[in-house]
Parts: structure tokens; sequence; C-alpha cells
């Protein structure tokens, strides 16, 4: 098909004060496009109408618009689907970054263009895979507080749910609940457990399907047509368009904390202690009640974090002690209070009954005396040791997650959902909180992280909408986040596929099993788009219509390399378009200046870097190769859950790359930011180059 090519560069916002226009476009005009216009403020109304009307009378099928970022005025450069549309960043990354009216500025500008120009040329509109008999049902797995919110929160929707709960009754946790803490003013009563109101809630939904007694024997498939095989004395197969999944949490095991006393008569955890209460409402209590914090939890030995839980369950076993009796004296040795938001004021109101005693402090020693418990303790706020004589000991046990093997998924990668170090179900921690690395598949509540009643509950609304978005999104054809909205999907040429099993391992999302060979059988619905697939495959199987192997390489090739003699280095860097992009579009917001002589190509994450990539760019001509991506580790997070980390891990095959042509192993570098850390991006760049000219030009220029 003839390609129709129309180019617009913009010379709004200091844009044609430091690059030549007109010399630009001949660039364009050197390249075949159908038509070449330039306009000082092409996001202005009378700029969309220049576009607009050239679109409908020169029958034009792509758009290269040479601007600012892509990441801005996407609102108004918004054209058809059926137009490639590509933004050629020259303002945030050319003429606010570079020297205004240089030579290398203009070079950066004229290559830049050259890119897009060839780019267009070498990718097609995504045709979106749309599966059969897609359904809108939607599957909750556990029938806690959170399951039943969530499915309360689809049905209202209008969607069809199915709530399994593998006890006999629905509940969970909470029908072992004496009281609740207060959500609201006055936070000085206590308030009777909401399960049963909210049991009897979901009665009122015709759409909410419950099964009780049931497990799951097998989950096949993908969003859309998840087939779900469940038993309860036997066996039923329902479809389902998404899942959440609530399985809940269980008490860390008290048996461990024998050095706080737990074995001992009259030591229970604050679960036996609640069950004692709530079983018993008339018993009377003892006299003195100590309860020791953190028992187990923010602790090496036993659990590393919080329980988020602990602090209000002591506070509010300590207020209905003291209602149930008067008589009574309730200590409290903490590590930390930690009362979130407004449940402040709930402590604020515990802290004015004078017979409920607080104090920071580390458990030093617990004995057994008559009839008591003698209980040491040091540092405390004080400032001396204390000796407490009680009658009975709680220890504040902290929450693990349930686990979700019982999923029982059918998935080459596990049965269950991938998990934290600490257990919970892996998510985006920061930009994603309820996904997880299997797509349409949701964690909420306690299984995700530790949390208390009201923030499961919001927790189980947010995962029924992404839920919900997930089947909407499906229908359409469309991934979810982070590239929400992209109709490409990978398409495979397993004429040429080895069955190296690389992209059916790599795949962070399982988007892909594999027959007994170990050719991949994708699931194209399970695909986030994120092309690691694409960095992974040696034999060049893997592509999308929009990005592919050909196409960056074209782009690679399409930069014009000065000989060595001209002194002036090519850098070719890839960059994360999640934050590595906009770290560099900021650095240029703020006006910090690096060098010209860098090339950017953005990525989809830095892990679909193929190292043919690296190989055509070196043959190019290229003097070194920048990639930075996002930052891995515990407090950060690459979008796409390990990205980042196959960079590093992928190495080895690239230091092969460079032996193989001789090359110095610095020409590569892989440098990783947060999106926050636009002020790295000059060093970064500029150290690289400074590194790059000492290295010295590469052999393979004017070869």
């Amino acid at each position: 098909m003839n390609k129709k090519i129309g180019v617009y560069i913009c010379s709004g916002c200091e844009i044609g004060k430091s690059i030549d226009i007109e010399k630009l476009s001949q660039v364009a005009s050197e390249n075949n496009v159908t038509i070449c216009k330039n306009h000082s403020s092409l996001c202005s109304v009378e700029g969309f109408d220049l576009i607009n009307n050239d679109i409908e009378n020169e029958n034009l099928d792509r758009i290269v618009i040479a601007a600012c970022s892509p990441r801005t005025k996407t609102e108004i450069f918004n054209f058809p689907e059926n137009i490639i549309l590509e933004r050629t960043n020259l303002r945030e990354q050319v003429a606010w970054c570079y020297e205004p009216d240089e030579e290398d500025t203009q070079m950066a500008a004229e290559d830049y263009l050259r890119m897009s120009i060839t780019k267009v040329n070498n990718i097609e509109v995504p045709k979106p895979f749309i599966a059969e008999n897609i359904s809108s049902e939607i599957l909750v797995v556990g029938g806690g507080i959170t399951g039943i919110t969530s499915a309360i929160e689809g049905a209202k929707a209008g969607y069809t749910i199915h709530l399994i709960e593998k006890e006999e009754k629905l509940g969970g946790w909470l029908n072992k609940l004496h009281k609740q803490i207060p959500y609201r003013a006055p936070y000085d009563t206590l308030i009777n457990p909401e399960i049963k109101d909210r049991i009897k809630e979901l009665g009122q939904y015709d759409n909410i399907k419950i099964y009780t007694s049931t497990t799951i024997n097998r989950i096949d498939g993908q969003p859309g047509q998840f087939e779900v095989c469940l038993q309860n004395g036997k066996e039923e197969k329902i479809t389902v368009g998404s899942i959440v999944t609530s399985m809940g949490w269980n008490p860390y095991d008290a048996s461990k904390l024998s050095h706080l006393g737990y074995g001992k008569s009259n030591v229970l955890s604050n679960v036996e202690f609640e069950e004692l209460v709530k079983n018993n409402p008339d018993k009377a209590l003892p006299k003195n009640i100590l309860f020791i914090q953190c028992a187990g939890s923010r602790d090496k030995d036993h659990l590393p974090y919080c329980s988020n839980f602990c602090c209000g369950t002591s506070l509010k076993q300590a207020k209905y002690i003291r209602d149930l009796s008067p008589e009574s004296n309730v200590f409290i040795v903490y590590k930390d209070i930690r009362t979130l938001g407004l449940y402040e004021e709930f402590y604020k109101e515990v802290q004015k009954d004078d017979q409920i005693f607080f104090t920071k402090g580390e458990i030093e020693e617990i004995t057994e005396g008559n009839n008591n418990l003698k209980v040491n303790v040091k540092d405390t706020l004080l400032g001396e040791n204390i000796s407490l004589s009680v009658d009975m000991i709680v220890l504040a046990t902290g929450m693990v997650p349930a686990g979700t093997e019982d999923l029982n998924l059918n998935y080459r990668l596990g049965k269950g959902l991938p998990e934290l170090k600490y257990n919970f179900s892996d998510s985006h921690f920061i930009c994603f909180p309820y996904e997880t690395r299997r797509t349409g598949i949701y964690a909420a509540g306690s299984l995700r992280a530790p949390m208390d009643i009201a923030s499961s509950k919001e927790d189980a609304t947010g995962a029924m909408l992404k839920a919900i978005q997930t089947i909407e999104a499906t229908k359409r054809g469309e991934a979810v986040h982070p590239r929400s909205g992209d109709k490409s999907y990978p398409e495979l040429y397993l004429d040429r596929c080895t069955d190296c099993k690389r992209c059916t391992e790599e795949c962070p999302f399982g988007a892909y099993d594999e027959n007994e060979k170990g050719t991949p059988l994708p699931n194209p619905n399970r695909c986030r788009r994120c092309g690691i697939c694409v960095g992974s495959c040696p034999e060049r199987v893997i592509s999308f219509a929009d990005y592919s192997i050909n196409s960056v390489s074209a782009m690679i090739k399409s930069v014009e390399i000065p000989d060595e003699f001209e002194e002036k280095p090519r850098i070719l860097v890839f960059v994360c378009e999640n934050d590595a992009y906009p770290a560099m579009d900021m650095a240029g917001q703020k006006g910090l200046k690096y060098s010209p002589y860098i090339r950017v190509i953005p990525v989809r994450c830095i892990g679909s870097v193929n190292k043919v990539w690296i190989s055509d760019a070196l043959s190019q001509g290229f003097d070194g190769i920048l990639q930075i991506g996002c930052k891995p580790g515990d407090d950060y997070q690459c979008h796409f859950i390990h990205g980042s980390e196959l960079t590093e891990t992928r190495g080895e095959n690239i230091q092969e790359t460079l032996e193989t042509m001789m090359l110095e192993p610095e020409r590569i570098k892989t440098e990783f930011v947060e999106i926050t850390d636009y002020y790295k991006i000059p060093d970064i760049i500029n150290n690289y180059v400074e590194e790059i000219e000492l290295i010295g030009p590469n052999p393979f220029k004017d070869m």
C-alpha cells in the first residue's frame, strides 16, 4: 500500500529559536513524505485544523508531529484510529535541553525527524485481538469482609458475581470478633461486628451467586475466558471474565513466641483473646491484663513488617475490657503505637482512661509467680526499667497472608499468584496496587498487604473496579495498565521458532503457555504489551504491529553518524517510557542541559531491548549504548515487574555480542532511575559521553 505521510513542524515554545525550521523541513522532503508544513502553534485550533484538513484532502494515513513531548497535549492531537501518529520531541528533549541555534542542536533535531519518519514507514495500525464469547461475569475468591464487599460492589455495577468460600459459612475472621473499632465520630464507643448486616446485604442481589464449602480444582484461560472448575460435592464449571482474590490472612504462629511467654498459663494471642470474650461475654476478666505490642512483628527473626491492625486491635480490646470489667487495669507495652488517619482520634479516646497505662519499652523477661505473671520491661519512656505483675498477657500477633496456591491456575509459571518476599501477593505497589502478575486476576485486602477492616473494604472496591475494567478492555481488545488502551498484541512467526522457551520463561505475566516441545502458546488477553518477549527472542519471532525488531532497527539505521574525524560521538539511548522518558522531559522543562551527542529511542520497557538492536547500533557506528530503565528494588519497582532486572541478567549475552565484534565492554551501560530523578539525567548522560570520548570512536564508523 502506498503510504501517505504528513509531517508537521511546530516553531512555537522556543523551538523556532533553537532550530532552523526550514532546514528541518528539507530533511522531511528528502524522505519522500507526502506533505510537510510548518506552523507557529500546532496545538492551537488553527494548527489542529491544518492537520485535520490535510488528512481529509490528501488522504494521509501517517502523521508526524515534530513539536512537544508525546506525553503532553494528547487530548489535542487525537486523530482517528486508522491514522498512525508519531510525536517527535523537539521541545523538551532538543530545544529546551541543548544550546540554541548550534550545529549539534540542529543535527539532533534532524536525526529525530528522520527516526520518526522511518518509524511510521515501518509500523502498522494495530488490529486488536478480540476473543469470542467473552464473559462479563466475575469470580470472587474468599467470603470474608473483603470478598463480600467486592461482590456487592460488582453486583451494584450490574455484573454477575460468583462468590466462593471454602468454609461452611461466609464471614471469615469477622465471625470471631466481639467488637469493632468505630469508623467515625464519636470514637468513644465500640461498634458491633458488621458482618451479619453485610451477609444480609448479599441476599438483596439476584446477580450474586454464593458457593460455600467450595474449592477450586483448576483455572484455565485468560481474561474474558477464564474457565473455572469448582468442587462442592460435585464438580461445576463456570466461565468468568476476571477474578478478585480475597483469601485473607492467618495469625502469626504464636507458638514461636515462647520468649514472650506464650505457652505459659494465661498468655494468649490477640485472636484467642477476642474469641474468649466473644464466646464468653459474661466471664469475669482478670484484674490486671498486659498487652505486648509487635509480638513477633517488626522483628527480623519473625515478621519484619508491621501488620497494621495490631495496635488498633489492642486499643479496642483494652476499651472493651474496661467496659466489661471496670475494676480491671490494662497495661500496654509498645514499640510504637500506629493508628493511621482518623484512628488517632480513637487512640486519644482510649488514652483518656486512667486505668489504661501505656509505655514504650522492650520485654526483657517473663516469669510465672503465684497465680500471676511477672514481666520486666526495659528501655521505657520513664528512663528506667519497670516490673509488672499481671494476671494475663495478650500478645498482639501479626498477620500472614493465606496464600494463593488453592487457585490452581493452569499457568506454566505456577498454580498461585507470584508473591513478594513476605509472601503477600505481588503487585505494583506504587502505581497499580491491586494488580497481580496474572492479568485479569486482582488481589484485595490482607492477601495483598497487611490491613484492617476499613482498609480491606476500600481495597475490595478498588480491586472490583479493576476487574470490571479488565473485562471491558478485553471486549475492546485493549491492554490494561500500564499501557491502557493499547490495541497491539504479540504476533509470533513460529516457522522460525527454535523452542528456546525464553519468552515463556521471561514473560512476567504468564502470557505464554507452551506445548511439550517448548513451543510458545500465546494467550493474548493475558499480555500487558510490555515487549519483554521481544527482547527475549533471539530469532526475531515476536513482534507487535507498531513495535518490532525491524521498526526499531530501521530507526537506528536512519541516524546520520559523523565520521571519526568530526569528533562528534553518537550515543544511542534506550529509555523506558514509564520512568526514564518522563524524567528526561522534566529535565528539559527545568532547563537542565546535557550532551547533544545522544539519540533517544523510547521503549515500552527496558527489558524489551533486543540484542539485535545493540548489534545494529554498533554496526551502524554508534560509539556507545546507554540503557535507562525503572529503578528495581524493594522501595521502587519496574512497571513491568522485572524488566529492569532482566536487562542486568541478559548482560552476558550482550557482552558476547561485544566480544564477537571485538569492542570494549564499556560501550554499553545500564542505569536505573525513578520518575522524579530528572536532576540526575544530565550527569548520567554527560558522564557516559565523557567515558565514551575517552575510549575513542567505534571502529565500525565509515565501514
